[in-house]
């Protein structure tokens, strides 16, 4: 590395900014805790201080994208901070991909620097040969013995001192440089969304902290003396996979007010560990992904309501796809003292609207308050007005990102101009009532066409989980001649009998229209969720053709 150093970068709105003052401000406060282990934000700055260093020193030009392969661990966060301190671009891989999906999405997200968990080294060097822009190769955690030539050790590399720090290339750093957060594509390819730093600090408000009765910064310097006049900042424990946008954002948002970030301990997400970290680590607050995570939760309360103290516990938060209400109340009954904040948001689109229940009231399930920036537009353009019952897709405007890395056309699909305003447009469809609020109808992209109706699977899954037989439900169409799709349920149930088809049929057809109603309700042990607790429909009508073909129900597939 070499040159000048472009002046003005120190007034930008990017996260290295805003961390190193609070860096400096307490450098032995816990930043990172996992297991026991505890990264302070010194040493979370001097790490991410001397990998980026080797990153510039491996040849990475600005915005040259940093790929992120790793579970949930400290070095994710490192490696994130370290991208943004050289004005480099992280970018994130889903740590379930196989060979062939890795190959894929570091050719597309045109990565030049991997920083992988060691665990995959077997994938890596069958992916290396199929990935010659990838100049720098660092394997956190390789064990005893050598590396394969070419693969450098995480700790050596941050073991480094920098001559100079913080480490700043000669190009700065800007509001304008990105991130790349790509999509689970459980439709298709992953789709790398562009955020700026700059929109992802505004979109959350500049540092502000609502909870933490913390109003914006005006300039990110001002981090660390704020830090300093508020000691009692928030203890996150993140739940979700770091490699998915719920999980990271939290993170990066506790650390924005100098909070610690509390990881679970790697391996399969269990309960049980997760109420012992939060007694143990003094957790305020809980990040998960609905269901697939809260109904254990609830079920390890329900099991040993003695087992636990967790007083500390003040806010349960979920994004990106429904949480039922009965299982908010049961959380409740155990945590009178919490919040539970349940979030509509996507990779595209952060806190479009959002519900709270606690012991004093609550929030319909599938029903929003939309936020300021947030409005309703049909097909055309046009704004739903309340009550009108009118359905159309939910935007958000103000700061959002540029779009989907090299798609332009998709880009023009989710980011349209309606009323002289870029918006993003995710694809979920809502209906706006009387109030401003807005219930959820579902993702466009999942609709079930049956007899000329529109039936959105979510619609039907949450009415399912409201039954008391029903632990988790998900709904899908498969082909049929007449109707062109037939709905069909698979429900994981408490204890199933001999009339479950019907008399869930029928509890449908009592809360919602009766086209809606499933022609088939099959019971399954578990409902297969995603790492980030999302349904993956493709997934959930195979398993539907299967159980179908299974029972001699044939499909006739449409021409």
């Amino acid at each position: 590395m070499s040159g000048a150093v472009q002046t003005g970068w120190r007034d930008c709105w990017t996260y290295p900014n805003l961390w190193e003052a609070i860096c400096a401000a307490q450098p032995d406060a816990p930043a990172i805790i996992q297991s026991g282990r505890v990264l302070t934000y010194g040493a979370l700055d001097a790490a991410a201080d001397a990998l980026a260093r080797r990153l510039l020193e491996a040849g990475l030009g600005h915005q040259s994208k940093v790929a992120i392969y790793t579970p949930n661990r400290p070095e994710y966060l490192v490696a994130f901070l370290a991208a943004f301190k050289a004005g480099l671009c992280p970018s994130n891989v889903n740590y379930r991909y196989g060979a062939k999906e890795v190959a894929q999405l570091l050719d597309n997200g045109d990565a030049e620097a991997a920083v992988f968990d060691a665990a995959y080294l077997d994938l890596v060097a069958e992916v290396r040969p199929q990935a010659p822009r990838v100049r720098c190769w660092i394997a956190i955690e390789p064990g005893p013995g050598a590396l394969p030539e070419g693969i450098e050790d995480y700790a050596e590399v941050v073991s480094a001192v920098p001559g100079e720090r913080p480490t700043v290339a000669p190009w700065g750093r800007s509001e304008d440089d990105i991130m790349l957060l790509f999509t689970g594509g459980t439709t298709g390819l992953p789709k790398g969304v562009m955020w700026r730093q700059g929109d992802m600090i505004g979109r959350f408000g500049y540092g502000s902290n609502p909870a933490l009765e913390l109003g914006p910064l005006t300039h990110p310097s001002q981090a660390g003396a704020r830090v300093l006049a508020h000691p009692d900042a928030i203890r996150s424990l993140i739940c979700c996979p770091l490699m998915h946008g719920t999980g990271l954002i939290s993170s990066l948002s506790a650390l924005n007010v100098g909070g610690t970030v509390i990881l679970l301990p790697p391996g399969s997400f269990d309960a049980e560990r997760l109420w012992d970290t939060a007694e143990r680590e003094g957790a305020t607050r809980i990040t998960i992904v609905g269901q697939a995570f809260a109904q254990p939760m609830l079920a390890a309360l329900d099991a040993e309501p003695q087992r636990w103290n967790l007083a500390c516990v003040r806010m349960i938060g979920s994004s990106g796809t429904m949480w039922s209400r009965e299982n908010k109340l049961g959380l409740l009954r155990h945590l009178p003292q919490a919040q539970m904040s349940d979030s509509f948001s996507s990779s595209e689109a952060f806190g479009m609207a959002q519900s709270i229940t606690t012991v004093d009231g609550e929030t319909a399930t599938g029903r929003f308050q939309l936020t300021p920036t947030c409005a309703v537009f049909t097909e055309d353009g046009r704004r739903v007005q309340p009550g009108s019952g009118e359905r159309g897709r939910v935007a958000i405007g103000g700061h959002i990102p540029l779009g989907y890395y090299k798609d332009p056309t998709k880009s023009a699909e989710t980011f349209p101009v309606y009323e002289g305003e870029r918006w993003s447009v995710p694809g979920d469809w809502a209906t706006v009532e009387a109030d401003g609020t807005i219930v959820i109808l579902g993702r466009g992209s999942q609709c079930i066409n049956t007899g000329g109706e529109k039936v959105f699977p979510e619609e039907v899954e949450e009415v399912l989980k409201t039954h008391p037989r029903v632990l988790d439900a998900a709904v899908t169409g498969v082909p049929d001649p007449r109707f062109g799709e037939r709905i069909v349920a698979l429900v994981h149930l408490h204890a199933s009998g001999e009339d479950d088809e019907d008399v869930l049929r029928d509890h449908v057809r009592r809360n919602l229209a009766p086209y809606k109603a499933p022609r088939h309700v099959l019971a399954v042990p578990a409902i297969t969720r995603l790492a980030n607790g999302k349904l993956d429909y493709q997934a959930v009508k195979a398993a539907a053709r299967q159980r179908l073909a299974g029972e001699g129900v044939h499909i006739h597939d449409n021409p």
